[in-house]
């Protein structure tokens, strides 16, 4: 059954029919929000969005392929219509490029630069100038990577140079925005269970031998970190990233 710490909020998570979205969809829902499952496959959303009501939560699938640009409006503002005006954006779609530099076709580029980086700027804008012209303060959680921080397996150079981009937006945007109290942060992950990572496994095999502990993360494991951003416990905190990691990146 949901608690009480997020009741009455909205909240807005992309890309949340699979992984960590899906995860962090639930978290919220549990927590107590009214939460907006946005992604490109319906079906699995269904599935969320049932799976979070037979709990006793909030939970509306709401259609959205981030790299339609000219989508973003109108599925915020079905969801507004649907679940009431937005408090809580958590940017988690992103794809890799699981391809040297020099051997990327340009649709693909456009695709993870489209995804990774100009969709969460997008969707970041579009609920701002909401929150703005409401007079309303918000809070924007980011899903970056510590792949940010160094190459982390080869063929990840413009992934890595999305999330590192996309770290730079959350520190600027949240200095152009904290006079309307608006707080901007970003979760950097490190090796985590999901749909991309299993893909990322077969490509390179297992990993988790050369980390410190020999562990991958569970998805479970990031909920602390994502409900402290968006507690009154971090009202003061804003354009940080947190890196959850478990020290599997060098430092």
């Amino acid at each position: 059954m949901p608690n009480s710490e997020l009741t009455d909020r909205v909240a807005l998570v992309t890309a949340a029919s699979s992984g960590l979205g899906r995860r962090f969809a639930i978290t919220l829902a549990t927590a107590g929000a009214r939460v907006a499952a946005m992604g490109r496959r319906t079906d699995r959303l269904k599935e969320l969005a049932a799976e979070v009501e037979a709990s006793g939560g909030i939970c509306s699938p709401v259609p959205l392929d981030v790299t339609d640009a000219t989508a973003i409006r109108s599925a915020v503002d079905v969801a507004e219509t649907e679940l009431g005006p937005i408090d809580i954006l958590v940017n988690n779609a992103g794809v890799p490029d699981a391809k040297y530099a020099t051997k990327m076709s340009l649709e693909l580029i456009d695709s993870v630069l489209a995804t990774n980086l100009r969709a969460p700027f997008l969707l970041s804008c579009e609920v701002a100038r909401r929150w703005i012209d409401r007079k309303s303060p918000g809070h924007i959680v980011n899903i970056s990577s510590m792949a940010a921080y160094c190459y982390v397996v080869s063929g990840s150079a413009l992934y890595s140079i999305t999330k590192a981009g996309l770290n730079r937006m959350t520190e600027t945007l949240a200095v152009e925005w904290a006079p309307f109290g608006i707080n901007v942060n970003a979760i950097a992950p490190g090796s985590f269970k999901s749909e991309m990572m299993d893909g990322m496994i077969s490509r390179q095999g297992d990993m988790t031998a050369m980390f410190p502990r020999g562990r991958m993360g569970s998805p479970e494991q990031l909920d602390s970190t994502l409900l402290y951003l968006l507690s009154p416990n971090s009202e003061f905190v804003t354009g940080t990233i947190i890196k959850v990691d478990d020290c599997q990146i060098p430092r």
